[in-house]
């Protein structure tokens, strides 16, 4: 601790990075309006194009880039993460894990609530008739095999941390990420060969202009592309992870930065499972027949 600190809390210095995350936000959320409603307006040529929101992605990669070095830094260079300062990092992946889970819930709840109950969506049975669902013993087996995996060989990578084995790390991590990408590339795949889509199907609508069956692409999509977006999140993290097992910033006694990337991993592959077993096996049921 820098002399005359008289406690085991962590002050941190100030710091260009939450005014510079707000503003990329902002720029990417106000982009993402201009991009998506073009039919409301010209907007100074803004409209319909993209560059703004990728513009304001650019900046808030950058705050996260910056903010998560100097992170690094306090940890490994100046000392900064005593064990209160530990302790409560601690607390705060897990409260942001349950909200995390809290997340999910809401997909869950949207998938059995027309799936349970059809009829009040206006749908005579569930899956809804003209929807041809996955198959869940071809590439969603796959990928849950690839997902227990790797479950394994992070778990491998942090007893190697603990017992101070650096290059049985650098492998498991190695083996990890690996195993994130091909889980991130065969759920392109699968998606690419969907027989239903995010939105309404013309061929299905009803005299009212409505497609019931909607529903199904709603919710399947959104719980399982949101996973999806987790798997690339936790392959991110556990990359940088790698690099710094490579580095030798992990030590037995100081591998948090680890400990939460392999937490969230874990996360990830619980979700899978409840995934797999509820929307592919049973929400497929005697329906399925997709690739």
């Amino acid at each position: 601790m820098a002399a005359g600190v008289k406690h085991d809390y962590h002050l941190v210095d100030p710091s260009p990075w939450p005014i510079v995350g707000s503003v990329g936000a902002f720029t990417m959320a106000i982009g993402g309006i201009l991009w998506l409603n073009s039919e409301y307006g010209d907007f100074g040529g803004f409209a319909g194009q993209p560059w703004v929101f990728y513009g304001g992605l650019a900046l808030v990669l950058y705050t996260m880039i910056g903010w998560w070095r100097d992170v690094v830094r306090e940890s490994v260079e100046l000392g900064d993460h005593t064990p209160v300062v530990k302790l409560h990092l601690r607390y705060g992946m897990l409260l942001f894990i349950a909200s995390e889970v809290m997340f999910f819930v809401a997909w869950f709840w949207a998938y059995f609530n027309a799936s349970l109950f059809p009829q009040d969506v206006g749908l005579s049975g569930w899956p809804p008739e003209g929807i041809v669902t996955f198959d869940p013993w071809h590439l969603p087996l796959i990928n849950t095999l690839i997902l227990l995996t790797s479950g394994t060989t992070v778990t491998w990578a942090h007893h190697a941390i603990q017992t101070g084995d650096r290059q049985g790390a650098v492998r498991g991590l190695l083996v990890t990420v690996m195993l994130g990408v091909c889980f991130t590339a065969l759920q392109v795949y699968e998606y690419s060969h969907a027989a239903f889509t995010f939105g309404m199907n013309p061929a299905l609508m009803n005299a009212d202009g409505a497609d019931p069956s909607a529903i199904y692409g709603s919710t399947f999509f959104m719980a399982t592309g949101f996973h999806g977006f987790h798997v690339v999140v936790g392959t991110i993290f556990l990359a940088v992870c790698l690099f710094r097992a490579i580095a030798g910033h992990f030590t037995p006694e100081r591998h948090f930065g680890f400990e939460a990337a392999a937490w969230y991993w874990h996360f990830v592959d619980v979700v899978w499972l409840f995934l797999f077993a509820c929307i592919y096996v049973w929400g497929a049921g005697a329906a399925a027949g997709g690739h």
